[in-house]
């Protein structure tokens, strides 16, 4: 896979699906915003923004969900307002053992 603006962090299975985690800056604001994107049945990307509550997109590849989920930023920010975030620290998986 290639993220061709932004970091790519890390990769987590979880339940058979994939996420690419990756954190993209905003170059006029200089604001940071992490994204967990997945996968989802019909083979579009679908990015969720961390720190901001309810901000998603989607997309068929992953040059354009860059595009549109610093769009949903800008919108989300436009509408909410910054709002003081939690400190992304990571993803934790955690296995259950059924009986």
């Amino acid at each position: 896979m290639e993220i061709r603006e932004g970091r790519l962090l890390t990769r987590v299975g979880l339940k058979g699906k994939r996420f690419r985690i990756f954190e993209d800056a905003l170059i006029d604001t200089g604001a940071a915003f992490t994204v967990i994107v997945e996968k989802d049945e019909d083979g579009y990307y679908v990015g969720s923004v961390v720190e901001l509550p309810g901000c998603h997109t989607q997309a068929k590849s992953l040059d354009e969900l860059t595009e549109r989920i610093k769009e949903a930023v800008e919108l989300y920010l436009e509408t909410e307002g910054a709002k003081e975030a939690a400190e992304f620290v990571g993803i934790q998986r955690v296995k259950i053992v059924t009986r």
